[in-house]
């Protein structure tokens, strides 16, 4: 992207003529944004004149007095939109990975004017009447599968907005709408700025104590971008703080670093998020009671494959019990690992990782130390694309030609049988500018409706960079994690839908993490591991040994993971069943809900609410969807397994054409059961997390 200036330095005046790049047709290879022309001033701009012809677009529509048909109402609301989305794109992803108070101020300025965008198409009386009427004679006007399904998606979009409802209720559902627009920017710009404030310096040997050379590289290189040049930082980077916490033998730094990690969005002032928190849920309460739902829970699960808050609990509870009893007994061999150090204090939260490393290092002879220096960033970028090739048949080009929006950014080229499939970018570094965690987003869907349209999607991590001129090497979660992304990437890439409303990974929500999830379990196998895992320095693979213990350590610490996931989950679901959410107690909230479930002292949830970033964006009530899709992803790779081949060309046809290219054209569970050929049990997730014994002989 062109260089950003401060507002009011080198900006186009909004009055000037100067053609806006955002607005204008993109003339650039594969019609990728033209970043290197872009500039922040061209974003408002270029956003009224989205705004205006979509407005423009949805009134000839309103205004068409033939009869409805899907052709005049469903295929022209597809259309419609094209500008503003394409805008929206640049925008939404470059305020993500690369922010600034100028783009925040916009992101900011934008949220209520979306809201109330959307809120005026999907509450207009002749439009909703349009869609209505056919939606009731859907069963008579023959459409394919894919039709009804997008048909489908628009009705419920015009319910949801309140288009039903009386006037007043209608207006405020509106006000309700714009809201939590203003209030869900809010979060993330908060979530953001607390991360951003924190950075825990090491100065000398002693700060330094117990961390590996390559988690001190990569503090030395985070020190320098700090401006701490000479010294080690250590950031609330996932990347930075969890491998500080498994292996600095400073207990006091590692509380330190703990508990700026877990109160984000909690520290008073300016930033908290707890008061937004308990808004948004009375928000949400509100308008699921307008709309006739008991909670704001069931409106949620409603079109998920869960359908109900009590099946929701019911896998949640499931697992919690074997969870919860498994990290009984990780806590006490972590409490006599403290003793027989001849400490005597009581294992805390800041402890776990540093014992559970030192005990997995004496139990199974392996540590991430001795597999990270295998395990480079390059190299497993290369094992993802491998595996695609393996299963899909397609090939990866890197295209260093093409414009990219920060210079770390590499673009690849997916081509199968030589056809152009899509481009895929990823932006794999952490940075100040950038929001924490991975994801997977996209600058266009794959559809068929505006012509051969191609996919561009994009996976974000926050990998911790190498010492400059070294490589960055990547813990196995880290690896874990890009193949995980890489998959969501693959479910964008593959998409071969006609519409875009049902394209690449628009599918309920508890299945989105199936094709991510299920993509995971290619990293660890030795066909894998053995060409693509090679040592930085010697070239030498990973040895054999090494793979082996890594797979008898792979449900070490099981109980602890799926304890901090589950509670989160578990509070998820509790907070958006509350009937009555207003003046919440967040912390008193969470609180109450962990003593109820019996939560392990010494083990905290994964996200808590002040910084539980998935609730506040399209996991609200759906957090528990990463164990739904789990339960589906362990069985699905039972069906390589019982193959004999992880590549199995049947299989792996049935997997793109049923699962990784058929979007939302088709119910979830109808996809998984022709894929698997039929709908799986917990008992493969259980014995997937070494929860139960294997059933298996």
């Amino acid at each position: 992207m062109a260089q950003r200036t401060k507002s009011g330095d080198g900006r186009r005046n909004s009055q000037s003529s100067a053609p806006n790049p955002l607005a204008e047709a993109w003339t650039t290879p594969f019609q990728i944004p033209p970043f290197d022309r872009i500039k922040v001033a061209d974003f408002l701009p270029a956003f009224d004149k989205g705004f205006a012809q979509h407005r423009r677009e949805i009134a000839a529509i309103v205004r068409d007095r033939q009869p409805a048909t899907f052709a005049n109402a469903i295929d022209a609301l597809e259309r419609s939109g094209e500008l503003l989305n394409r805008i929206s794109a640049v925008f939404f992803n470059l305020a993500a990975t690369d922010t600034n108070e100028e783009i925040q101020a916009i992101e900011r300025a934008l949220a209520p004017r979306f809201a109330k965008h959307r809120m005026r198409i999907y509450q207009d009386t002749i439009l909703f009447g349009r869609v209505q009427s056919l939606f009731k004679k859907r069963r008579r006007l023959k459409l394919s599968q894919e039709q009804a399904r997008v048909l489908e998606h628009y009705h419920r979009a015009f319910i949801n907005a309140g288009a039903g409802l009386p006037t007043k209720a209608k207006k405020r559902m509106a006000a309700i709408a714009a809201r939590m627009s203003v209030l869900g920017t809010h979060f993330s710009q908060n979530l953001l700025a607390d991360e951003q404030a924190f950075v825990l310096v090491l100065d000398g040997e002693a700060d330094l104590a117990g961390l590996p050379e390559a988690i001190r590289a990569a503090a030395a290189q985070t020190a320098t971008e700090r401006g701490h040049k000479g010294k080690h930082a250590i950031t609330l980077q996932r990347s930075s703080i969890e491998p500080f916490l498994q292996y600095s033998a400073r207990r006091d730094l590692r509380e330190k670093a703990f508990n700026a990690w877990i109160t984000r969005g909690a520290k008073g002032g300016k930033t908290d998020n707890r008061k937004i928190v308990a808004e948004v849920l009375a928000l949400r309460a509100e308008r699921a009671k307008l709309l006739g739902f008991k909670t704001a829970a069931h409106f949620a699960l409603e079109f998920s494959m869960a359908k109900t808050p009590t099946n929701v609990r019911k896998l949640l509870m499931e697992v919690w019990g074997p969870a919860r009893t498994r990290a009984g007994e990780e806590r006490d061999q972590l409490q006599r690992c403290v003793q027989a150090e001849g400490s005597n204090f009581e294992l805390a939260q800041w402890d776990w990782r540093y014992y559970a490393e030192k005990v997995r290092k004496t139990q199974f002879a392996v540590d991430d130390v001795k597999i990270k220096p295998y395990l480079q960033l390059d190299s497993v970028i290369a094992a993802a694309f491998d595996v695609a090739g393996k299963l899909f048949g397609l090939t990866f080009t890197e295209r260093k030609d093409l414009p990219v929006y920060h210079p770390e950014v590499r673009i690849f080229e997916v081509k199968r049988g030589g056809r152009h499939v899509g481009l895929f970018l990823g932006d794999y570094f952490a940075r100040p500018s950038k929001h924490s965690g991975a994801w997977m987003s996209g600058w266009r869907k794959q559809q068929k409706l505006a012509g051969d349209i191609t996919p561009i999607v994009v996976n974000v991590m926050n990998f911790a960079k190498g010492r400059q001129g070294e490589p960055t090497l990547l813990s196995l979660d880290d690896a874990r994690t890009l193949f995980h992304e890489f998959g969501h990437g693959l479910h964008g890439l593959l998409s071969n839908v006609t519409y875009p409303s049902v394209s690449g990974t628009s599918v309920e929500k508890d299945f989105v993490e199936l094709p991510s999830q299920l993509y995971e379990h290619w990293l660890t196998r030795p066909e894998v591991l053995s060409r693509f895992a090679r040592h930085y320095k010697t070239g030498k693979s990973v040895p054999p040994e090494l793979l082996k213990r890594l797979e008898a350590a792979r449900n070490f610490n099981q109980g602890f993971k799926t304890v901090e996931y589950l509670a989160a989950a578990i509070v998820d679901l509790d907070l958006h069943v509350l009937s009555v959410a207003e003046g919440i107690d967040v912390d008193g909230f969470e609180q109450e809900v962990l003593k109820r479930i019996d939560m392990p002292n010494e083990i905290v949830m994964r996200h808590r609410i002040p910084h539980f970033q998935h609730i506040m964006g399209g996991y609200a009530a759906g957090y528990y969807s990463y164990l739904w899709s789990e339960v589906m992803d362990a069985d699905a790779f039972q069906a390589f397994e019982e193959s004999g081949h992880i590549f199995d060309g049947k299989l792996a046809r049935r997997l793109h054409d049923h699962i990784y290219a058929a979007g939302g054209s088709r119910d979830a569970a109808d996809a998984y059961i022709a894929f698997r050929g039929r709908l799986p049990s917990t008992q493969a997730l259980l014995e997937k997390r070494g929860l139960v014994a294997s059933t298996k002989g």
